[in-house]
């Protein structure tokens, strides 16, 4: 039999019927079947469509709830609900402009619609927010892009596109676990959202994780074949791991200076990869100490441990070179934070190492008293003592100022000081390893004349 209209509306009515039931109950899944069972009995009927966008709504799925307002205002434009929750998902999709011209249509109908007005305001905010983290992304200030991003996204809490510009600006300010997790939370929704992936890959390649980071980039073209940011960065990646391992193969092989080159271009790849740059400032140091440029390797730990002060490798590296140029304060004083952050036997005798030629730095340097090098042989040592002597005897400046005469006399006695330790086995050896230090009982008792006159 025949079934006539009436009939049919009204079994959608009470499909309808159903709906609210479920919907007051908060059971939105059974009030989105039986709205559902209403609309296809009825596709004509707006209002069937605004209750299954307010229950699409309740259960976040604003993209579809988006649709079904569209399909409502399509078949009633003076719908005035339809055209509030059409408006409502945009902003939450962060679609502030296609939200301002919904509410605007809400206005006509109803000008004195005082949640509207705040709504307006609400999509005004979202644009104010967006320009600004634009020209701040522009000056590299990621502090204020997330800033901006987060009250944008309290209106616009479902906002893809926000989140991802949130969690790229994590990634570039270091804060690499926060921006994982809004990669995740987006790709937990979304699993082909392209930026989130991009975003995964980011953080992965500033933690120098780069194999991986490289799956993701080409993950995220594989479903964004456009994105510039994720080409990039894919090409960034694979270049700036091929000239680290070339400059790698280099140092290995011994090709100094060539290691040196292939680091120094490497690190002009990608100014933005903290992690990475940080470990090639410290390779490049390391080449430069092995080719003598001490002054640079140093430079080069420094720029290391300014992008990453918790990297004690580059300490360790720039303690050496101070050593190795008799900066023995600095050295200490990179002893002692190394020290400070890992307390290993290692670390406790290089600092001990350390403190010890300070403390010879600043005590008489009796080799040069005498004028030789600290690998002089005995008769090295006694050739010097006898000039040095002779050059500065009292008798050799009778004539001379009072002043001069106490310089001198100073002097000899120095080089009579520095004989007696260089020339006694047992004592250079304590002076030599910085024993007399630490009990400084170093006999001075024969004075300084005796030796001069055993030689005559």
């Amino acid at each position: 039999t025949d079934t006539t209209g009436s009939e049919v509306s009204m079994e959608a009515e009470g499909f309808k019927e159903q709906g609210n039931v479920y919907y007051v109950k908060k059971d939105y899944a059974e009030a989105f079947n039986f709205y559902t069972k209403a609309i296809d009995l009825c596709p004509k009927n707006a209002s069937y469509y605004g209750n299954r966008a307010a229950t699409l709504m309740m259960l976040s799925r604003y993209r579809e709830a988006l649709e079904d307002s569209q399909q409502a205002v399509r078949l009633d434009d003076t719908f005035m609900k339809g055209h509030m929750r059409e408006g409502k998902c945009h902003l939450l999709l962060g679609n502030a402009m296609a939200a301002s011209r919904c509410f605007q249509k809400v206005l006509e109908l109803e000008p004195d619609n005082s949640q509207v007005q705040q709504e307006l305001k609400n999509a005004e905010s979202i644009l104010e927010f967006e320009r600004l983290a634009e020209i701040s992304f522009e000056k590299r200030d990621f502090r204020m892009v997330v800033f901006c991003m987060d009250r944008a996204l309290e209106p616009a809490s479902a906002c893809h596109r926000f989140k991802v510009l949130k969690a790229e600006c994590l990634a570039l300010l270091g804060r690499y676990p926060e921006a994982q997790s809004v990669a995740s939370d987006i790709l937990r929704m979304d699993s082909t959202n392209g930026d989130a992936l991009y975003v995964r890959g980011l953080c992965l390649y500033y933690e120098d994780c780069i194999d991986k980071a490289v799956q993701f980039f080409i993950q995220a073209l594989r479903m964004a074949p456009d994105h510039e940011k994720a080409r990039l960065a894919c090409r960034n990646a694979k270049a700036l791991k091929a000239k680290k391992e070339e400059g790698n193969k280099a140092f290995k092989e011994g090709s100094f200076e060539e290691a040196y080159v292939l680091y120094s271009e490497a690190l002009t790849i990608d100014p933005n990869n903290i992690k990475t740059n940080a470990k090639l400032y410290c390779n490049r140091a390391t080449v430069g100490s092995k080719l003598n440029k001490l002054e640079q390797a140093i430079e080069d730990c420094t720029k290391a441990i300014k992008l990453d002060e918790t990297y004690i490798k580059a300490y360790l590296r720039r303690a050496q070179c101070y050593m190795d140029t008799e900066q023995y304060e600095e050295a200490v004083r990179d002893y002692e934070k190394v020290y400070q952050t890992e307390k290993t036997k290692e670390h406790k005798n290089l600092l001990k190492n350390a403190q010890l030629e300070l403390k010879k730095s600043k005590r008489k340097d009796y080799y040069k008293v005498l004028g030789v090098d600290k690998n002089a042989t005995e008769d090295e040592i006694k050739k010097a003592y006898r000039k040095r002597a002779l050059m500065h005897h009292p008798d050799r400046h009778s004539g001379a100022s009072s002043e001069v005469q106490k310089e001198e006399e100073k002097k000899f006695k120095e080089v009579g000081e520095a004989f007696t330790v260089l020339s006694d086995p047992k004592k250079k050896s304590r002076y030599d390893s910085g024993h007399d230090l630490e009990d400084d009982d170093m006999n001075m008792a024969s004075g300084p004349g005796n030796f001069f006159f055993q030689f005559g």
